[in-house]
């Protein structure tokens, strides 16, 4: 097992990475109010994981009430939030009461939302089974639902308090929900460090087979970088924004073909190459570097190509974005591979031309 910790303080907290994490409830017993948990899973990873993790820690002595949700981006909604709530309410949970999210980012980031609003605050604790959330969004204390208009437009900066990342559990992935993951892998190499994204070029293979060594460098690689940047800037003030690499365009996709349809990693690959697009027309990135950057993500099994949701489409969704500032678009591009920047100072002509480059008829 490999730790990291994401530095906040008093509010500092671990990430363990490694394998058969979840029979090890000493690694969450140490961070129990009480010894009464409440596990938020949804139908896919209930009959995969619940069981196992509740014997765990009902041989400690903890009470573990499940609550099973419906599975997909669609569902992460006020409605299905609000089936948390009835069940904590329905058996009187208390302020001390930890929630655990066992699933991926949805489940994730629902459950951090409703550990920040019940009873104004509860502790919670990010289990994540999925490769995404193991190396984003689990990290950083991002939680939230989905809106008609904007993804995660709703929500709340609130931490866990410890984050366990079996790797075991990445097993039971479909190859799309992998090549999901790996998306926000490469996105950390094309922000932070182009050794690592050298190292992704050479290894992308294994990855997509899963293999032990490779999956446990990328996930501590990843974390490794993101709990960096959560310590400098916690809620998003500065440059923690970089994080956000393709999100904007990704966020748009995501919305405009409807939640669930491309997956968030799919759609934040098809954004990584628009961004990277974007900073060649900008005058920053060569034609190879967006030429290096659109086939390692179509290496990871990724869409390069967005679709063609129409320029005003595009321009409403976007306007949406958390990072607009003031009414302008604010965009996270390259400076150069390694080297991301926020900027507010994207034409819009370089904006329409970048949106005409790289989209494809929603037919195709």
């Amino acid at each position: 097992m490999q730790t990291l910790t994401v530095d906040l303080g008093d509010r500092s907290y671990p990430i363990h990475i490694g394998t058969s994490l979840l029979d090890r409830s000493e690694l969450i017993l140490p961070h129990l109010a009480q010894k009464r948990v409440a596990v938020v899973t949804n139908t896919t990873v209930a009959p995969l994981y619940l069981e196992r993790l509740s014997a765990s820690l009902q041989a400690a002595g903890v009470a573990v009430m499940p609550i099973v949700l419906p599975d997909g981006e669609a569902y992460k909604t006020w409605e299905t939030l609000n089936l948390i709530f009835d069940a904590l309410l329905g058996a009187r949970a208390e302020r001390k009461t930890t929630l655990i999210a066992l699933g991926g980012g949805v489940i994730g980031d629902m459950t951090g939302f409703a550990a920040a609003c019940y009873q104004r605050g509860m502790p919670f604790i990010q289990i994540p089974t999925t490769l995404l959330s193991q190396v984003d969004s689990s990290v950083g204390g991002k939680t939230g639902i989905n809106h008609p208009l904007g993804k995660n437009m709703i929500g709340a900066f609130y931490q866990p308090q410890v984050v366990l990342a079996d790797t075991d559990t990445l097993k039971t992935l479909p190859a799309r929900e992998v090549s999901a993951g790996l998306a926000e892998i490469i996105k950390y190499g094309l922000i932070w460090d182009v050794e690592f994204l050298g190292w992704l070029e050479a290894n992308m293979d294994k990855l997509r087979a899963l293999d032990a060594a490779a999956i446990a460098h990328a996930i501590h690689r990843s974390c490794e970088i993101k709990a960096q940047v959560v310590s400098q800037d916690e809620r998003e003030g500065g440059i923690r924004a970089i994080l956000n690499l393709g999100h904007t365009f990704g966020h748009a996709i995501e919305t405009g073909m409807g939640y669930g349809n491309w997956l968030h990693g799919e759609a934040v690959g098809a954004g990584m190459v628009m961004a990277a697009e974007a900073s060649r027309r900008m005058g920053w990135l060569s034609d190879a570097d967006v030429a290096r950057s659109r086939a390692l993500i179509r290496a990871a099994g990724l869409p390069d190509v967005a679709p063609d949701l129409g320029v005003d489409t595009w321009l409403d969704y976007m306007g949406h974005d958390k990072k607009v500032e003031s009414g302008k678009l604010r965009f996270v591009l390259l400076k150069r591979l390694g080297e991301a920047v926020v900027t507010g100072d994207m034409p819009e002509a370089t904006l329409r031309a970048t949106l005409a480059a790289c989209v494809a008829p929603t037919g195709d």
